[in-house]
C-alpha cells in the first residue's frame, strides 16, 4: 500500500475552517494515511498561539498564581472548533487533567505539549482516524536527546497495523516518564520520524506558504518559488535565515531517501517545493537555488607572518573560542591570516577576554576586529557554470557600491557566502538576487 505522511502546522489547524481544509486534503488521496498535527496557531494577526497560552499557564502555576482564566481561554478555543465541526468530543475531562497536573506537578514541557495532544485528538475524531499519543512511541534519552533506535522501532510497531492515524507532534517521553518536547523543528521532526518509520514514499509538510522562496519577500519583490532543492542546499539556506523549514527536522527522511513536499494548506493546488537528496536530471533547474542571509555578526582577523609554518596555529585560536564557550560560524584561513566569524551577541559578552586570550596564545602581528556585519549565502547545485555565476554575483555587489568584508567559496557546486556591513545588507541581497535569478 502506498503511504504518504502529512504534517500540518499551527496555521493550518488554527480554527474549524482550517480543519475542514485539512480534511479535504487528506481525503483527496487514499495514500495520505498518517497525519501529524500541531497545536492551533494564530487565527488573525493579533491572535495568540495556543502553545503560548499554555506556556503562560505554566508560568503562573509555577509562581503559585491563578491560571484558570488562561486555561478557560484555551478551552474556549478548542470548544469553538469542536462545536463548529459538530463532532462528539468532550473537552472538559481533558482540561481538568491539565489543571490538576499543572497544580500538582507544573512542567513546562507538559504544558507545551497539550496543544498538540488536544488538537490531534480532535482532528482524529473529525477524520475518523486512530489517535496516537507519541508519549508511548517517541523516546528521549536522559540528556534530552532523541533515542533514535527505540523511537524508530516503537513507531514502526505502533503504526504498522493501522490503516490511518493522527499522531500528535512536538513531544515524546524520557526514561523517567516525563514529557519532553523537541527543542526546535517541533512537529516537523515528528512528521519526519513517522515518515521514516512507515517507509513513506513522500512526506508532505503543509503550511501557509506555497513552498520555499528563492529570496526574502521582505527584501525582494515577488521572489520566485523554488521548485526543487537538495537537502544540502536547504541546510545552508535555513541556517542563514530561510524559515519555512529547518533542515535538522528532515534528518530522518534524508537518511531514508524520502522526498519532502512543502505545500500550502490554503492553496493545495500549488505544486510547492520538493526537497530531495539529488536534484532531478530531467528537469531544467536554475543555476542559483536561492539567497538567504542574516545580520548580527562580527569578524576577528588574526594576522601573523609565516602562519603556515606554525603547526596547529588555527587550532590554537579555535581552542580559545572553545575555552570561553563561544561558537563560531565560519573559519577562513589564508597564508598569513585566520579569520573567525561569530555572532555579535556572543562576541560582545566576551570581547576583551577573547582578544586578550588570542594575544596571549599566538602573539599576532595584527589583530583586526570588524563588527555589525551581515552574511549572505548563495547556493545552487544544478549542472551549470557556477564559477561564472560567482563572477556575476561579485560584479553585482561591486556595481552596487558595496564593500565586501569576507568571501567563502566552496568547491564544486555553488556555495558562496559573502560578508557585508549590516547597513548594506538589504541592498546587497537585492543586488545578488537581481543579478542571477
Amino acid at each position: 500500500m502506498k503511504t504518504k505522511v502529512l504534517k500540518f502546522g499551527g496555521s493550518s489547524l488554527a480554527d474549524s475552517g482550517q480543519f475542514k481544509k485539512v480534511s479535504d486534503i487528506v481525503k483527496a488521496d487514499p495514500s495520505r494515511r498518517f497525519v501529524v498535527a500541531s497545536a492551533p496557531g494564530k487565527r488573525f494577526d493579533d491572535d495568540i498561539k495556543v502553545t503560548d497560552l499554555l506556556y503562560s499557564c505554566y508560568e503562573k502555576a509555577r509562581s503559585g498564581m491563578d491560571f484558570d482564566p488562561v486555561l478557560s481561554e484555551i478551552a474556549g478555543r478548542f470548544r469553538e472548533i469542536i462545536n463548529e465541526l459538530d463532532i462528539d468530543f468532550d473537552i472538559d475531562p481533558e482540561i481538568e487533567a491539565i489543571k490538576h497536573n499543572l497544580n500538582d506537578y507544573p512542567s513546562r514541557s507538559y504544558a507545551a505539549s497539550r496543544g498538540e495532544y488536544l488538537n490531534s485528538k480532535i482532528l482524529a475524531a473529525y477524520l475518523g482516524y486512530e489517535f496516537i499519543d507519541p508519549y508511548y512511541c517517541i523516546h528521549f534519552n536522559s540528556d534530552g536527546t532523541l533515542d533514535t533506535k527505540s523511537t524508530r522501532e516503537d513507531l514502526s510497531e505502533t503504526l504498522a497495523p493501522l490503516t490511518n492515524a493522527v499522531i500528535a507532534g512536538f513531544y515524546g517521553s524520557g526514561p523517567d516518564g516525563n514529557i519532553i518536547t523537541f527543542t526546535r523543528g517541533g512537529s516537523d521532526i515528528t512528521g519526519s520520524l513517522v515518515a521514516q518509520a512507515v517507509g513513506a514514499e513522500l512526506y508532505e509538510n503543509w503550511t501557509d506558504v506555497s513552498g520555499l522562496l528563492a529570496g526574502d519577500p521582505r527584501i525582494i519583490d515577488d521572489p520566485r518559488v523554488v521548485e526543487y532543492i537538495s537537502y544540502r542546499e536547504l541546510r545552508t539556506l535555513s541556517y542563514m535565515g530561510a524559515t519555512v523549514l529547518h533542515a535538522d527536522a528532515l534528518l530522518p527522511v534524508n537518511q531514508a531517501g524520502i522526498p519532502v513536499n512543502i505545500k500550502n494548506t490554503n492553496r493545495p493546488e500549488d505544486p510547492g517545493t520538493m526537497i530531495v537528496s539529488d536534484l532531478p536530471k530531467e528537469r531544467e533547474l536554475h543555476t542559483i537555488t536561492g539567497v538567504a542571509g542574516r545580520k548580527g555578526l562580527s569578524v576577528i582577523q588574526v594576522e601573523k607572518m609565516m602562519v603556515s609554518d606554525g603547526a596547529g596555529f588555527t587550532a590554537i585560536i579555535l581552542d580559545v573560542f572553545k575555552h570561553y564557550g563561544v561558537p563560531f560560524e565560519q573559519c577562513l584561513t589564508g597564508i598569513d591570516t585566520v579569520t573567525v566569524i561569530i555572532r555579535s551577541d556572543y562576541f560582545k559578552a566576551m570581547k576583551y577576554e577573547l582578544l586578550n586570550a588570542i594575544e596571549d596564545q599566538v602573539h599576532p602581528d595584527t589583530l583586526i576586529v570588524k563588527e555589525n556585519l551581515a552574511m549572505i549565502a548563495v547556493v545552487g547545485e544544478a549542472d551549470a557554470d557556477y564559477q561564472g555565476s560567482t563572477v556575476c554575483i561579485l560584479g553585482a555587489i561591486s556595481a552596487a557600491g558595496i564593500d565586501l568584508n569576507t568571501i567563502n567559496q566552496g568547491a564544486g557546486s555553488l556555495n558562496l557566502i559573502i560578508g557585508v556591513e549590516e547597513k548594506d545588507y538589504e541592498k546587497a541581497v537585492r543586488a545578488v538576487y537581481n543579478s542571477i535569478l
